[in-house]
């Protein structure tokens, strides 16, 4: 059932104070979603070229604030493709979860077995850290490996390692991880992105696999950044191409397939802004390069961070069914943070989205739904809400009252669905 409350007076002045043309509104709706609502496949969003939009030439290409994942450039971005090695993120996000798990350690060994060897190492002829066939190396060598030098052999001996092998490494535990992480497009027949049917990807998931990478593992985040790394007396440069042109930058993963083309994880850090850019399907290396560091160009340029609703602020009012009290109050325990055009020409619209009326008894803190800011036509950001305080049970009377009204209103919502 959809309900509409009204908006608090201070979060209006406070969200319209010196933003020009900003509009911003909270609308509670009280129906069941899915999931985030993005937009759809073949949109660009952002202002035009001549309002100081970007214009760019990936066919595939998102770009979003990594605190608060505001999306602030998108094109074609769920578009499935073949993510080459750029899908090594989520062998490496697999790793890192494991040893924050402590299932695995770093110290352990791994033995290089001639399957690694003959796909993935030096007679592959493709990216490769030079690990020796029957070697045994460390976890902590093999991300070294896998991350700065793309080494397909470093990835397979990790997936063996872990799994027994690579087809139930890709299955049991990328797909499984990818799908908690909320990647429900993602797809994946190997460990390292080498040329398969089955390994298809979006950018916007890319993008965000790159944010929780980055968020959720900060110590080892710092492997991305190493501008080289020697193994088997081999010394190999990071393939990432911003680490040498772009201040700030620090990650995350470049990939090419002949029938990916040309693509790329960025990221970099201004003014204590970080910002990851995903582009794929480019025709030319040098290509790939110029626009990733276009596209992150123009974000620090041309946006800067706003506060809409500060931490613990009442956000709005959630219905409550058989509760001691008729509704209850969210908040939200950080800040809502959004990234707006320094122009001032963006216009947001803020909604609660949540399933109900939520049934008493509600504990404060208890997650009640979220919030969905939209830019436009386009969510730029989603953050969960909670109670901010306790609801109990009410009395008999009480629930007998909620239980008659959503009778009616059921009742209500099926003959309108009839007409």
């Amino acid at each position: 059932m959809a309900a509409q409350t009204a908006v608090p007076s201070t979060f209006a002045a406070r969200a319209g104070r010196g933003w020009r043309s900003l509009l911003a509104a909270v609308v509670v709706l009280a129906v069941g979603c899915g999931g985030v609502v993005y937009a759809a496949n073949q949109s660009v969003q952002g202002a035009k070229k001549e309002e100081g939009g970007f214009d760019g030439d990936a066919p595939t290409a998102i770009l979003i604030e990594a605190s608060s994942g505001s999306v602030l450039f998108e094109k074609n971005a769920d578009e499935l493709r073949a993510p080459s090695s750029m899908m090594k993120l989520m062998t490496a996000e697999v790793v890192l979860n494991a040893l924050k798990k402590g299932d695995i350690k770093l110290s352990d060994e791994y033995r290089i077995s001639e399957n690694a060897w003959r796909r993935g190492g030096a007679p592959s002829g493709t990216s490769t850290m030079f690990a020796a066939i029957h070697s045994k190396v460390s976890v902590d060598d093999l991300l070294h490996g896998a991350i700065i030098q793309s080494g397909n052999d470093a990835c397979i001996a990790l997936a063996e390692g872990i799994a027994g092998n690579e087809q139930s490494f890709a299955a049991d535990f990328m797909t499984k991880r990818a799908r908690e992480l909320g990647l429900l497009k993602s797809t994946f027949a190997n460990s390292n992105g080498l040329p398969d049917p089955g390994n298809k990807m979006t950018v916007r998931e890319l993008a965000m696999l790159a944010r929780h990478i980055i968020l959720t593992y900060p110590d080892m985040y710092k492997l991305f950044g190493q501008k080289e790394f020697t193994w088997n007396k081999i010394r190999q440069q990071n393939r990432n191409p911003l680490l040498n042109s772009m201040p700030g930058a620090d990650g995350l993963k470049t990939g090419y397939t002949k029938e990916g083309g040309y693509g790329m994880v960025g990221s970099a850090v201004q003014n204590d802004t970080r910002l990851i850019v995903v582009i794929n399907g480019l025709e030319d290396s040098e290509d790939r390069a110029t626009e990733a560091k276009k596209m992150l160009e123009w974000g620090f340029r041309s946006f800067e961070t706003r506060t809409l609703m500060a931490a613990n602020q009442t956000i709005g009012y959630a219905r409550v069914f058989g509760g001691d009290s008729r509704s209850v109050k969210l908040t939200s325990p950080d800040p809502i943070k959004v990234m707006v055009s320094k122009n001032g020409n963006d216009k947001l619209l803020a909604r609660i989205i949540y399933s109900g009326p939520v049934k008493a008894p509600i504990a404060a803190g208890q997650q009640i739904g979220v919030v969905r800011v939209w830019r436009g036509a386009d969510v730029a950001v989603e953050s969960p809400v909670f109670a901010a305080n306790t609801v109990g049970t009410g009395s008999t009377m009480r629930r007998a009252l909620d239980g008659a009204q959503e009778l009616v209103i059921g009742m209500f919502r099926a003959g309108i669905e009839k007409l």
